[in-house]
């Protein structure tokens, strides 16, 4: 799996924006001005940072060793993710929980937008 992939598939969700509010090779990739997945472009193998509930991210870390607690964030909350070795299904599954904690944290206001857009 490749960064274009990951970036097509982040793009088809509702109101999603890329930025790079950190330095010019990470992407960081939001809904209604709220991160879900930050991907260092230059990097290989392909890893990403996904938010996660905390019980699902004990769970994938147990299971998978190329998900693990993410580098320069809270690590309860957010999972480093190298794509090498993993199916495609589970990094789009990962992306979706993601964008839907984010979505689902967001105000009744910031969702009627979303949906609205």
């Amino acid at each position: 799996m490749d960064v274009t992939e990951i970036l097509d598939y982040c793009q088809r969700k509702k109101g999603v924006e890329e930025t790079f509010p950190f330095n010019p090779e990470t992407l960081v990739v939001k809904v209604a001005g709220k991160m879900f997945a930050l991907i260092p472009l230059e990097k290989q193998p392909v890893n990403l940072s996904l938010k996660a509930d905390p019980e699902k991210s004990a769970e994938l870390r147990e299971q998978y060793p190329q998900i693990t607690g993410a580098y320069h964030m809270n690590k309860t909350h957010w999972n480093s993710v190298r794509c090498e070795g993993l199916k495609k299904e589970l990094i789009f599954e990962l992306i979706d929980h993601s964008y839907d904690l984010v979505v689902a944290s967001l105000t009744k206001k910031k969702k009627e937008e979303l949906l609205n857009s």
